[in-house]
């Protein structure tokens, strides 16, 4: 049975930790903590609602099953991990314009990526 979960990735996640993190300032500085957290709680799955909604590529598919017990057999053989080719990247996204960064992306292959911001598949550069 496969199980998965979707995380927040890139800009949006911190949007999420922000909203957290001033919620809670508010709340020690008024001294509202009961409730308030309750509202704060409230507010932070309005705002995961909306991205699901209106941003849907602010999330990632998470595969949170367990992995089966690797065979002990030596002659079965991992496939080796496909390397990712930052440097092919475009500087800018050619859709929405935004800075494109390596660790951003949303990798889809060895030499393919996708703009972590609007979605749109990136062209690579030739070598």
């Amino acid at each position: 049975m496969k199980k998965s979960e979707r995380k927040l990735v890139g800009p949006w996640r911190r949007l999420h930790a922000a909203v957290w993190l001033i919620g809670l300032a508010i709340l020690f500085w008024r001294g509202w903590i009961w409730p308030g957290i309750l509202v704060l709680v409230a507010i932070s799955m309005l705002i995961e609602a909306l991205l699901m909604r209106f941003a849907p590529h602010a999330f990632e598919e998470v595969d949170t099953t367990t992995a089966p017990a690797a065979d002990a057999s030596p002659s079965s053989s991992a496939p080796p991990v496909p390397e990712h080719r930052a440097e092919l990247l475009p500087s800018a996204c050619p859709r929405c314009g935004a800075p494109v960064r390596s660790a951003e992306v949303k990798w889809v292959g060895p030499q393919a990526a996708d703009c972590p911001y609007c979605g749109a598949h990136l062209p690579m550069r030739s070598d």
